[in-house]
């Protein structure tokens, strides 16, 4: 794909989803592309390797969250894959410090790597699983807890609230929409609260996405 088409998807993308990015975002998510498909030619870091699709599910689906991690100025990215959705919201919100975490090697390595080629500070890469004892994993709390699809969603709300910080929000990104009674019922068994509840769709493939956040109390 070359720039200026990639430049028109991201902007029109960016347009369907309601938020803005930079205009040194899109150069710079180009080389994250570049360094995942180059990585994944050796490991596999993911099922998702046609730059269109690369561009809508990976980068597009990480950057439709932006409004429910605005004004955070710290993010924990559990079960963070090869980098989504922590990465790109980096790129876009440059003074959040995130720590992207994961249980598989190799992905965590190429997080690392790929924040050293972008020149990125204030991003840790974690080798290490989640089962709700951050101090004895080494995972640090933060303001914002996110996963992406990372595990059914009364497991990670009653894994989710170990890692954040007080006052600090759970921010679930889910496929199919569940109700919102669905949500308070599930929210409510752990001592949550719903904060918010968006629906919306990838804007190429049409894919059905929620977003909903949760609190303490």
């Amino acid at each position: 794909m070359d720039n200026a088409r990639f430049a028109d998807l991201l902007a029109s993308g960016c347009s369907a989803l309601g938020v803005t990015v930079g205009e040194d975002v899109g150069p710079r998510l180009q080389r994250l592309m570049a360094e995942l498909l180059k990585w994944n030619a050796k490991v596999n870091l993911t099922a998702i390797t046609a730059p269109e699709e690369v561009l809508e599910k990976h980068f597009l689906d990480s950057l439709a969250v932006l409004p429910e991690v605005t004004g955070a100025t710290t993010l924990l990215d559990l079960g963070a894959g090869a980098g989504f959705p922590g990465l790109p919201l980096k790129l876009v919100m440059p003074t959040l410090g995130v720590t992207l975490v994961d249980a598989v090697g190799k992905k965590v390595a190429f997080i690392k790597a790929a924040a050293a080629s972008l020149g990125l500070t204030g991003v840790r890469g974690l080798h290490a699983r989640a089962e709700g004892k951050p101090e004895t994993e080494g995972i640090p709390r933060a303001q914002v807890l996110i996963a992406r699809a990372f595990m059914d969603l009364p497991d990670w709300l009653g894994l989710a609230p170990a890692y954040v910080e007080e006052g600090g929000r759970v921010v679930a990104m889910l496929g199919k929409a569940q109700p919102d009674a669905e949500l308070q019922a599930r929210a409510a068994e752990r001592n949550l609260r719903v904060v918010s509840a968006r629906s919306y769709r990838l804007p190429f493939s049409g894919a059905e996405r929620q977003v909903a956040v949760f609190a303490k109390g």
